[in-house]
Order: C-alpha cells, then sequence, then structure tokens
C-alpha cells in the first residue's frame, strides 16, 4: 500500500520537529548556568531601585530617620492653621448620601458625608467647613452655607 503525499509530508514534519526539540534541548544544556560561581550569580540593587550586576556604590548610600517614614496614610498635605475653610459643593448625590467640596484657596477635594450635615446642601453652594482626617484622607465636618 502506497503512503500518500500528505502522509509523507505530515511525517517530514513530525520528523523535522522531533529534531529541533532534541537541537533546543542540546543548545539549553550547553549554556546552562549550574557551574556558575556564586559572585556571578549575584544580583544587586542601585540608588534608584534598578536591578544592576555590579555592587551599589557606598558613597551614594543614604542615611533615612525610621522616625520620618509614614505608614498607612495616603492624604499626606500640608497641615492647615486656619480651621474654617471655604469652598464650592462641586458634587452632591443625595440618594446616596456622599459629596465632595472643593476647596476655594488649595482647589482640593474634600470628601463631605450626609452624616456630617446639618443643612441640606446641593451642587454649586458655597460653604464654610471644617476639616478631620480619617483613615482614608480629609472630611468635611461642621459644613454652613455662605
Amino acid at each position: 500500500m502506497a503512503d500518500t503525499f500528505n502522509k509523507k509530508e505530515v511525517q517530514k514534519r513530525k520528523q523535522q520537529k522531533k529534531k529541533d526539540k532534541e537541537q533546543r534541548k542540546a543548545e539549553r544544556k550547553a549554556n546552562a548556568k549550574a557551574g556558575q560561581s556564586l559572585e556571578d550569580m549575584m544580583a544587586y540593587i542601585d540608588e534608584n531601585g534598578n536591578i544592576s550586576s555590579t555592587p551599589p556604590d557606598p558613597s551614594k548610600k543614604k542615611v533615612i530617620n525610621n522616625s520620618e517614614i509614614v505608614i498607612g496614610s495616603r492624604n499626606t498635605g500640608e497641615v492647615v492653621t486656619d480651621l474654617t475653610r471655604k469652598g464650592r459643593v462641586m458634587f452632591f448625590n443625595e440618594s446616596k448620601g456622599y459629596g465632595f467640596i472643593k476647596d476655594t484657596k488649595t482647589a482640593e477635594s474634600i470628601f463631605v458625608h450626609a452624616n456630617a450635615l446639618t443643612i441640606a446642601i446641593k451642587e454649586n453652594d458655597m460653604v464654610s467647613f471644617e476639616t478631620e482626617r480619617t483613615v482614608k484622607g480629609l472630611q468635611a465636618i461642621r459644613i454652613k452655607k455662605v
């Protein structure tokens, strides 16, 4: 029984794939890094946080005071000495009970919740308010219409 042309081509391709696979295996074995020394495998991080093959320069070492590191605070802005701030209500969703006030001096968006309101506010109202720092950032409290 004679093999068709297509069957012969399929067999040739299978044989070629098998040869290619064996060749790649031999190349990987030849280029293996198993015999390298520890120094050749070492990687360093430079002063910019990039990985490099050379050790860092000790003269560029910076000393950081542990007490200056702030952990767990997202909005670390400057401390406002004036407690009462003024701003415009940029967004307020009455059904969900929250919105944002944009401070007129700093152009900062301050979160406002319906629980902090004593009067009803709506978008584009000018208000005066105080802020308190929460886990998620600043929140407006004691809001009054101007």
